[in-house]
């Protein structure tokens, strides 16, 4: 392989160009993985759209959500079908070794800090690449698994972060894309889910995973919101207490409820991601001895975990994720910046 062929952002809001790359120089440690599918994430769409910067200047690859197979790197892992975690931690600094890796300070990612998967091939650090199970590619291509990359893990992290047991009420707002995963997660791990959105046919897909308690907020004002949050909690016999809500919309009126919600021994975990600015009253975190929490990416180490849930059919990622050919990439963006997809796009090499 002499070239990489990818779809890279010049400038903001410019279609992404298709050019034919040269294969960078190898570390000892690097790998390189021909692209099985690379998923299209909010974040993506924020580089390229919302004019968040990206740490690697432009030109740049941009995909962080990628499934493949290794043809050159360390034993290992060569030959292997993988994950490509959105975050690459160094593995030895402190906050690695305090089991902090998704926050380590000289993390990497793709299509942030170097070229990411929108492309025929990538070049990754192989440490913590995740092996994928036959079991997981059963019932699933491993392009449909590139969505573990991100959209899947990151709420496993927070969820396990945020203590949820068995029993609890579990609010995930905004299920158009990560909250999906959260809802499905939050389930399987014995939470008493209900889901909050604005579209209803969102909200509708869960009937498929079992999440039934939804709350369709459309037209409705925090209190209107909090209300039924409350009948729909009763109905569920969940405690009145200790609730966990997963914010996934990534919007200012996604957090103020979220906030508002908030209450007795309660966790708010904060997934979504906006630059938008909250006024709110920190003093309820004393008077309800609450948490707030944040999340970012998922540690390495708990990715194998994810795909035994998804190889034993607890968690499903069909229903939710469609893939496309990477020719499509510039209209998905469009469709994706518009709302049009309503599912999670997985973009397939067709060079």
């Amino acid at each position: 392989m002499n070239l990489i062929q990818a779809y890279q952002m010049t400038a903001i809001d410019a279609p992404l160009a298709k050019v034919a790359l040269p294969v960078p120089e190898l570390k000892p440690d690097d790998a390189i993985v021909q692209v099985a599918g690379c998923g299209v994430c909010h974040t993506d769409l924020s580089f390229w759209h919302a004019g968040v910067p990206t740490r690697h200047q432009l030109p740049l690859v941009l995909g962080h959500e990628i499934s493949g197979t290794v043809i050159e790197g360390p034993s290992p892992v060569k030959g292997r079908k993988v994950i490509v975690p959105a975050v690459l931690p160094c593995g030895q600094c402190e906050l690695c070794k305090r089991g902090r890796g998704n926050i380590c300070q000289k993390q990497l990612m793709p299509g942030n800090d170097f070229d990411g998967g929108f492309a025929s091939h990538a070049v990754v650090p192989s440490q913590y690449l995740v092996p994928v199970s036959e079991s997981a590619l059963a019932e699933h291509s491993l392009a449909e698994l590139a969505v573990i990359a991100d959209a899947v893990s990151t709420p496993y992290q927070v969820i396990v972060k945020s203590d949820l047991k068995a029993g609890d009420l579990a609010v995930v707002i905004g299920v158009g894309g990560i909250g999906i995963y959260a809802a499905q997660l939050a389930n399987i791990m014995g939470g008493k889910v209900i889901a909050i959105d604005i579209a209803q046919d969102k909200l509708d897909q869960l009937a498929q995973v079992g999440v039934t308690s939804t709350v369709c907020a459309a037209g409705l004002d925090i209190k209107g919101i909090k209300k039924k949050v409350k009948e729909q909690c009763k109905k569920l016999g969940a405690p009145s207490h200790s609730w966990k809500i997963y914010e996934c919309s990534g919007t200012k009126p996604g957090q103020e409820l979220a906030f508002a919600l908030l209450g007795t021994a309660g966790t708010l975990s904060v997934v979504g991601f906006t630059l938008d600015k909250l006024d709110m009253r920190l003093s309820n975190l004393m008077a309800f001895d609450a948490n707030i929490i944040g999340t970012w990416g998922c540690r390495p180490e708990l990715y194998a975990e994810v795909i035994d849930l998804v190889a034993k059919g607890k968690l499903k990622l069909k229903p939710f994720t469609q893939t496309r050919p990477m020719s499509q990439i510039n209209t998905v963006f469009q469709d994706a910046l518009a709302h049009k997809v309503s599912r999670r796009a997985v973009l397939i090499p067709d060079f």
